[in-house]
């Protein structure tokens, strides 16, 4: 067998392999399968190989992926600190820069005041160092001059609306109106240009979005940009006010929530402590000077972070092992918590060890809790403020608001809060069928493709909208407290009587581990503070109001709700060309069916005057569609028993000089001569039946016919004439026959 040496091909060519010799070595019949059987095995695996090839090639693109983002939150991370490295030096310069500005300011002055008087000295020191510019004066000298006052500063530049002279204007006097003088007009900030007021003809549904004034902007605001005016479009205008017109749209209240924390205050007792020691004692059964070892030595291998909180949990207050510590000469009459405490007594400050080396192995994890949330919210200022398509978004939404908006009070805005992109979805059509969000969702769809990849660019909304400022501030407050309490025990901690007592050793190299990756986090949290502090600058949203997690919930839950209206906008277009196509399908057989009786009625339209004009074309029509069939009356079922008694000798003379045209003409005549012979002996008619039904030669069966000829002649003759006479007769004959046949 032939395999291609392809790389995705050639192991899916072995595992069938393998599958195949699995299949015929452990049959579950418990018999070898025979292929000779068979004469040829037909098997097609191209369809299996291209299956195995798909899900190979998927599943090594997944963990590309996968390593792909590994890899990415590694450069981030990498990129972070490198952020807070510079942060730093930043910090570093400006406070140089800060000192050297005072350094000038401060003997700057004493410099100007020497060099005028013409002191022949200034010229022979360096004009770049501001401390060899102070000299001590010669001895006989008196003190050098001061320094003379600083010029006045210039007069203010004239304002433009004034005249050249400085001086304001006056006031026009009343009753004039101000002909030559008018107040000036309200300019808006950084070259802003006023909004255009849109005046449709019908009332439009509002957006009650939060308006942002002009002077609440910045230089670098995204509103101070933003040129909705490009979406501007008479048709888009049209389909809006087709869609959003002649209602009012109902203000809805948000009610806000607030969720208060229970605090449970614990009372435990001492027989309760020493029953929760028993417990944990029972749990790990070490022996007492064991873990008394281990917490002297700091063994993180087998201390490990639930045994601490269970010991600092149930541990006893230091009053109460001091206590204890009296009864060591009765240690083996106590119970075992009692004994448990005896033996920890014997370490001094317990519970200040026990805290440091819980800190220690809960540092790594918190970490890792902290890191990824301040990542997060990092990237997706990132995303949010450089994606070209969400802005694009935000100009459309603002064009459409306007518009919806005019001859009300949030008309001509500049920009809204970004909180209102959730209420586009408040804002219903007048058939109730539609909201604006599925109505700006199909505009992009037909008009603006390039939009709909904000969704894209919005990967880490999603993951930040979780992240909690509050909560990170809270745990970098914690560790800092931790950081501090571990060096002050450090500085304080008293020198060791054992040997194996390495608290102190351990604990101050990792003092410092843990206090460079806090100073990172630290700068990290800061840094992450300044960007959505710009973000939120950029987008005017007041940060005091708006917290973290909310203003990433509230993109998030857009951009989740824009999907979802792309999804239903393609399933209502789909169930739109269902239902159309099922329309289609109906009208078409509807025509159809009108037609055919269109067809039938000209067909049975017969000209009155026997206008035998078109009669051909009638004829094959009516044969084509099969109009000419269906009142055709159904045949009687002829029964056997009469057709076989009947001999074709008796049927030729009644065939030629009777009916040529009706076929049951045969059958009716041989039983009405039945029926006429009815009163004679039977006897011919045996034998006329026996006739028929044994086989004779040629000579007898000429016998027969010319002793029968002068018998049943005139009968028939009569039969002919009654029949030629009365045919109704002849039918009720028929049927009596019939009748005493099926007797028979």
């Amino acid at each position: 067998m032939l395999i291609r040496n392809d790389y995705f091909v050639r192991p899916q060519y072995f595992k069938i392999i393998e599958e195949c010799i699995s299949q015929i070595v452990l049959h579950r019949s418990g018999t070898d399968p025979d292929f000779t059987y068979r004469k040829r095995l037909e098997v097609d695996f191209s369809h299996l190989l291209d299956v195995c090839v798909d899900n190979a090639r998927a599943e090594e693109y997944e963990q590309r992926f996968l390593e792909l983002e590994q890899k990415f939150d590694e450069e981030f991370i990498v990129r972070q600190e490198a952020q807070v490295q510079l942060l730093k030096k930043e910090e570093k310069i400006k406070d140089l820069e800060a000192e050297l500005q005072a350094f000038k300011s401060r003997f700057g002055a004493i410099t100007v005041g020497v060099s005028a008087h013409g002191s022949a000295q200034e010229n022979t020191l360096p004009p770049s160092s501001g401390l060899h510019q102070v000299q001590p004066t010669p001895p006989g000298c008196g003190p050098p001059p001061l320094p003379p006052p600083p010029p006045p500063p210039p007069p203010p530049p004239p304002l433009p609306s004034f005249s050249s002279s400085g001086v304001p204007p006056p006031p026009p006097p009343i009753g004039f109106g101000g002909a030559h003088w008018s107040p000036p007009p309200h300019t808006l900030p950084y070259g802003m240009k006023p909004k255009k007021e849109f005046k449709p003809q019908i009332t439009m549904k509002r957006l009650n979005w939060s308006k942002i004034r002009p002077h609440e902007m910045s230089e670098n605001c995204f509103w101070v940009v933003a040129a909705e005016d490009r979406f501007e479009n008479a048709g888009l205008l049209a389909k809006l006010s087709l869609t959003f017109g002649n209602q009012k749209m109902e203000d809805e209240a948000d009610e806000k929530k607030s969720i208060r924390k229970r605090i449970k205050e614990l009372k435990v007792l001492d027989p309760k402590i020493a029953q929760n020691l028993s417990i944990f004692l029972g749990s790990f059964r070490m022996p007492y000077q064991e873990i008394k070892r281990m917490i002297l030595e700091m063994d993180e291998e087998q201390l490990t972070e639930p045994m601490i909180q269970n010991l600092v949990k149930h541990l006893p207050e230091q009053e109460q092992l001091n206590a204890l510590a009296c009864f060591r000469n009765e240690y083996s009459s106590l119970s075992e918590p009692e004994q448990f405490g005896i033996v920890m007594s014997g370490v001094k400050r317990l519970r200040p060890r026990l805290n440091a080396l819980l800190f220690k192995l809960q540092f790594e994890e918190q970490v890792n809790n902290i890191k990824p949330d301040i990542m997060a919210v990092n990237a997706a200022c990132e995303e949010i403020k450089k994606s070209k398509s969400f802005s694009r978004m935000l100009e459309l939404v603002l064009f459409m608001g306007n518009y919806l908006n005019s001859g009300s009070r949030n008309a001509q805005s500049y920009g809204f809060d970004l909180s209102s992109l959730c209420k586009l979805k408040d804002t219903k059509s007048v058939d109730q069928k539609t909201t604006l969000l599925l109505f700006v969702a199909e505009v992009c769809e037909e008009k603006f493709p390039e939009i709909i990849r904000f969704t894209d660019d919005l990967q880490h909304v999603e993951k930040a909208s979780r992240v909690s400022a509050e909560n990170l501030e809270k745990n970098l407050k914690q560790m800092e407290r931790q950081l501090q309490q571990l060096e002050k025990d450090l500085e304080t901690f008293p020198p060791a009587e054992e040997t194996h007592d390495k608290f102190v050793t351990k604990m101050s190299i990792s003092f410092l581990t843990v206090t460079a990756h806090y100073q990172k986090l630290v700068i990290m949290h800061s840094n992450m503070g300044l960007l959505y502090q710009n973000l939120v600058e950029y987008f005017v949203i007041d940060s005091k109001k708006t917290t973290v997690e909310e203003f990433f919930t509230d993109i998030s839950n857009f951009r989740s709700m824009f999907m979802q209206a792309v999804k239903e906008n393609v399933k209502r277009r789909e169930a739109e060309e269902k239902q159309r196509r099922v329309k289609m399908a109906k009208e078409k057989a509807e025509r159809e069916k009108l037609e055919r009786q269109q067809k039938k009625k000209r067909l049975l339209e017969m000209n009155a005057e026997n206008d035998e004009t078109g009669v051909m074309d009638s004829l094959l029509e009516a044969l084509q569609s099969g109009a000419a069939f269906r009142d055709r009356r159904k045949r009687a079922p002829r029964p056997k028993d009469v057709r076989q008694s009947l001999s074709p000798g008796s049927q030729r003379p009644i065939l030629k000089s009777c009916n040529h045209e009706n076929l049951k003409a045969p059958l009716e005549r041989s039983r009405s001569r039945q029926n006429i012979n009815f009163n004679s002996t039977r006897a011919p008619v045996a034998k006329e039946l026996n006739y028929e039904t044994e086989p004779h030669s040629s000579t007898t069966r000429s016998k027969v016919s010319g002793k029968r000829e002068p018998h049943a002649g005139p009968s028939n003759r009569d039969k002919e004439s009654e029949l030629a006479g009365c045919p109704a007769k002849g039918e009720s004959d028929v049927e009596a026959l019939l009748a005493r046949l099926r007797a028979l």
